[in-house]
């Protein structure tokens, strides 16, 4: 199956450089040179995945995304020219799957997007429902809920959830947990996966569920307190 990606960035080049990288992967592209441009091509046509510029003028990648989000679930992989992380965490509390930061790798690019659409295809391919305690997760629906009210959670916030409830007692590292999300042979750094826990842990803390991830210092991570 071919999969469909649609490339959003006000600078051509950059269109040119991630076209030339997909297509070379056996993708198929659309552009996009503007946020209302990109939400207008979604309405005519069906996307696996969108990449987003977040420093478009007019309407920017975050507002594009945050109205994105109020029709679609598509995944989406944020573009940004600054190495940032109030970017990174707005990103990814308004629906960001994952993130590059200009200048970027190609391959690596390209990576993060199969990385994506396989975690997708994975979870539609073999549907399971977790539950411990107060949380459930439909992996199927993509869908969390805590004592029955639904979460809002991106794609990795989701993966990161779901590695934690199938091992409650576990503590694991950072490093191990980007390499179950993201898959191996993934160099990211411990500030990746901490910006996603400290959105889960945000959401969480509004329903009130304060310390459903736990911080073991000098070890890593778990699940924590799951019921009120």
């Amino acid at each position: 199956m071919t999969h469909h990606i649609l490339i959003a960035d006000d600078d051509a080049r950059i269109r040119d450089v991630v076209r030339f990288a997909l297509e070379d992967s056996g993708f198929t592209t659309a552009e996009a040179a503007t946020g209302l441009e990109a939400l207008n091509r979604l309405q005519g046509s069906k996307a696996d995945l969108v990449v987003l510029d977040i420093g478009m003028p007019d309407m920017d990648g975050l507002e594009t995304c945050k109205e994105l989000r109020r029709t679609s679930d598509v995944p989406v992989l944020f573009l940004t020219a600054r190495d940032d992380e109030i970017d990174r965490i707005l990103g990814f509390q308004l629906g960001g799957d994952d993130y590059v930061t200009k200048p970027f790798s190609p391959r690596e690019l390209v990576l993060r997007i199969k990385a994506i659409l396989a975690r997708s295809a994975a979870s539609v391919q073999a549907p399971t429902s977790i539950r411990f305690q107060d949380v459930a997760l439909d992996e199927n629906a993509h869908r969390c809920t805590l004592a029955e009210v639904e979460v809002q959670l991106t794609g990795i916030e989701f993966s990161v959830l779901s590695v934690l409830v199938k091992s409650p007692d576990r503590v694991y590292s950072r490093s191990h947990l980007i390499e179950l999300v993201y898959g191996q042979n993934t160099y990211l750094s411990g500030r990746t996966v901490d910006s996603h826990i400290r959105n889960i842990r945000q959401k969480a803390r509004a329903l009130g569920y304060p310390d459903l991830i736990q911080t073991v210092h000098g070890v890593g991570v778990k699940l924590g307190k799951c019921r009120c």
